[in-house]
């Protein structure tokens, strides 16, 4: 009918190419419609691609990503570690691939993907220049009344350098706990940018006059942009996600230091941070990182050796990390280039 349609239009004057395009066919369809060919001749791939994975290869993936101690990560957290025990099975994308096709591919955390957000300002090219802090909520027995976690952290490593947990929010809480943690890292504070938002321990007088003293350089989100301090509220997100973040209310104090210690020590030690090229903040804070990543470029190397058919360029880029941005202006660039934001 379509091709009748094309044939009155043409007979009665108008251009075969306009008549085939208003009726959304392309003119080497029509003309082929015109010389009888209307079969499809088309045909998919004769031949697997020379780089798919085997059938045991595909086992073999399989059988470990389910494993428990991979079941629970995602590809991406599962790549480095095989990488660090000297394996190398597919790339992030293949093992998602992989995973797809046999309908294992959903979330398997509390969370979704975290949210990127743009930064803006201060930049750190080693430890102790550049900190972050900020102040959650946590929850009591008692309906409106919260214990407070303060956390610090460190913006190049992402350490957790400094904590605690208060029954209240204060400036002079605040104070203490940044004295106490330059003292426990035996840093000499002055010349630590230290960034937070606008809250009322972050500006209170007590705070704002112990920083002036250590020669602190205290830093602001703008007002009523809450995404102004990204490395916390990422950090508070990801312990708030945690698979063993209690269900119910903390106790007490003592409960709930007890939780945030065990989970200072899993995030510092054993957590593959994915903004620093999945090494943990504690070996990246102490320079343990380096030796880390390029013993995973030889292991990528040495794959590629064994298979080169399966890459088209260079390896993956374990680099480490040289500079972070905290908000970042236009000027930096990207993670890609050794920046992270």
């Amino acid at each position: 009918m379509i091709r009748a349609l094309i044939e009155d239009a043409v007979t009665a004057g108008a251009r075969r190419a306009p008549a085939c395009q208003l009726v959304g066919l392309s003119v080497r369809t029509g003309e082929r419609w015109r010389a009888g060919h209307t079969e499809d001749a088309r045909h998919g791939p004769r031949h697997a691609p020379a780089n798919k994975l085997s059938t045991t290869e595909r086992r073999t993936l399989l059988e470990t990503v389910n494993t428990a101690v991979y079941r629970e990560l995602s590809p991406h957290q599962i790549v480095p570690r095989l990488a660090d025990l000297g394996q190398y099975l597919g790339s992030e994308s293949t093992i998602y691939r992989v995973l797809r096709a046999a309908e294992l591919l959903a979330h398997r955390g509390r969370a979704k993907a975290p949210v990127r957000r743009p930064p803006r300002a201060h930049v750190a090219a080693r430890p102790d220049q550049v900190w972050s802090w900020d102040i959650t909520y946590l929850k009591t027995p008692v309906r409106g009344l919260f214990f407070y976690l303060y956390l610090v952290m460190d913006i190049w490593s992402r350490k957790i350098v400094g904590w605690n947990v208060y029954d209240v929010e204060s400036a002079e809480l605040a104070a203490a706990l940044f004295t106490a943690t330059c003292q426990a890292h035996h840093l000499d504070p002055r010349g630590i940018v230290l960034h937070a938002d606008n809250g009322g321990p972050m500006k209170g007088a007590t705070m704002v006059v112990t920083l002036e003293r250590l020669g602190v350089l205290a830093s602001f989100s703008r007002p009523s942009v809450s995404n102004d301090n990204p490395f916390s509220e990422s950090l508070f997100r990801t312990l708030k996600y945690r698979p063993e973040y209690p269900a119910q209310p903390f106790a007490d104090l003592t409960a709930a230091r007890a939780w945030v210690r065990a989970f200072v020590r899993w995030y510092n030690t054993a957590h593959l941070h994915s903004a620093i090229r999945f090494v943990t903040p504690d070996d990246r804070h102490a320079g343990r990182d380096r030796a880390l990543l390029a013993a995973r470029h030889l292991v990528y190397e040495r794959a590629r050796a064994r298979s080169p058919e399966r890459w088209s360029g260079d390896t993956r880029n374990w680099n480490p990390i040289n500079v972070v941005a905290l908000n970042p202006e236009h000027a930096v660039t990207s993670p890609s280039k050794g920046i992270a934001a």
